[in-house]
């Protein structure tokens, strides 16, 4: 079940943000997400989330997270992968936006071709800053 984020996941969510960052991005430094926990904490609330919650057990399997139509990133529990919940998740914000943008590391080859599968086109290539990892800039529109 899709439902939207409440207060109560924030915990939750930040475990499956953090654990999903560092087995998706193994090629940037653990102490790069670990310094960004707190500021993501502060920053969740205020962006549009959207929570699938497993109806039988009640946990969170997966979220997604929105600033207007700049898609921030989808995380899914790693026991609940490749059973369709982001793609319920991607589904569920493109019903609601008129065009998604994103941008996604180039080595997360896993996300890109997820991406691409789901109709998304490469616009551009840029260097992060931060990171100095290689990001494609990614758009959707019906």
């Amino acid at each position: 079940m899709i439902r939207a984020f409440q207060n109560a996941d924030l915990e939750e969510v930040m475990e499956l943000w953090l654990h999903g960052n560092l087995q998706a991005h193994n090629f940037i430094p653990e102490k790069y997400w670990r310094e960004h926990v707190s500021q993501v904490k502060e920053m969740l609330p205020k962006a549009e989330l959207y929570i699938y919650e497993n109806q039988s057990t009640g946990k969170v399997e997966g979220f997604v997270g929105m600033m207007e139509e700049y898609l921030a990133g989808i995380f899914v529990r790693e026991d609940a992968r490749s059973q369709g919940v982001g793609a319920q998740l991607l589904r569920h914000v493109k019903e609601r936006k008129p065009r998604l943008a994103l941008r996604v590391y180039e080595r997360n080859s896993r996300a890109v071709r997820f991406y691409l599968r789901e109709g998304f086109q490469v616009q551009a290539q840029e260097k992060e800053e931060s990171t100095g990892e290689r990001e494609y800039v990614m758009a959707w529109e019906p």
